[in-house]
């Protein structure tokens, strides 16, 4: 694995586990009660490197609801970005948005721009529930060279943002400790599964505050880049929100931390642990 990829891996890794644990498919069309999230929510974070402040990334929901393939739908855009001394040998600078249906919360379109040193991918994938496809159009430097394809996808399949959003929507109050949440998504051409599961209540110290949480820890499969398959930990705050409000991670080349430090337009009070 050479450098660029591995850094790429330690700094969006953790998140995207975070983006991607939802519950299972059903039918074809849903209606998902959401009383988690709503328009204008923004949450940032600092991504650390060991001892070292590598990142940035932010998360937010537009204001306004947008109309894809004749459904409203919320737009969520998550932007990353390397800072300081990464930034000179590694420059990132990663958007991904979803339109995500407010009544399904499945994504209608997923639009992803990469920019990794010098290394570029631009991604349009538009979304049919109904006939259960995935319409993917691409380039990478040479936007002349465009790359189009059909992909078969399971019912009530999320991309990798509105994935984090449906996760949000699910009630674990009736979980068991060890319970194993399925996961189905769509990404970069290809479903994907992955098993996450659920490790009860704690308490985590972040940027934002002190606040009571939900872990969840995804089976990661073996690989070069985290040690084992409970490397990475998932903390949701424990309350309606369910805002992911730090991430963890063991890695070969060692430990990464997302952790949430600023937050606005939430749409219920967060879970903090009172001071004395």
């Amino acid at each position: 694995m050479n450098r660029r990829w591995l850094l790429f891996s330690a700094l969006t890794l953790p998140l995207a586990a975070a983006l991607t644990a939802f519950g299972p498919a059903s039918e074809a069309t849903r209606t998902v009660t959401n009383h988690s999230f709503e328009r204008g929510e923004t949450l940032q974070y600092k991504v650390h490197y060991g001892l070292i402040n590598a990142a940035e990334a932010t998360i937010e929901v537009d204001d306004a609801v947008h109309r894809v393939n004749e459904r409203p739908c919320y737009k969520a855009t998550v932007t990353g970005r390397t800072t300081g001394s990464f930034d000179f040998f590694l420059r990132i600078r990663d958007t991904w948005r979803s339109y995500i249906d407010t009544t399904s919360i499945l994504p209608q379109r997923f639009f992803r721009n990469i920019e990794e040193n010098n290394y570029r991918k631009h991604e349009t994938v538009e979304f049919d529930h109904l006939r259960d496809v995935a319409e993917v159009e691409s380039h990478k430097r040479d936007k002349n060279n465009v790359k189009k394809g059909t992909f078969k996808i399971p019912n009530n399949v999320q991309d990798i943002v509105s994935g984090f959003y449906f996760l949000r929507t699910l009630n674990y109050d009736q979980r068991k400790v060890g319970e194993v949440i399925k996961v189905q998504g769509f990404f970069d051409e290809d479903v994907f599964n992955m098993d996450v599961v659920y490790k009860g209540r704690e308490v985590v110290e972040t940027k934002a505050g002190t606040i009571r949480v939900i872990r969840l820890v995804p089976k990661m499969p073996s690989n070069k880049i985290f040690k084992g398959e409970n490397a990475v930990s998932v903390y949701l705050s424990d309350d309606r929100n369910k805002v992911p409000v730090l991430i963890q991670a063991e890695m070969f080349v060692g430990a990464v931390k997302v952790d949430l430090y600023k937050y606005k337009g939430l749409r219920n009070r967060l879970n903090l642990v009172a001071q004395k």
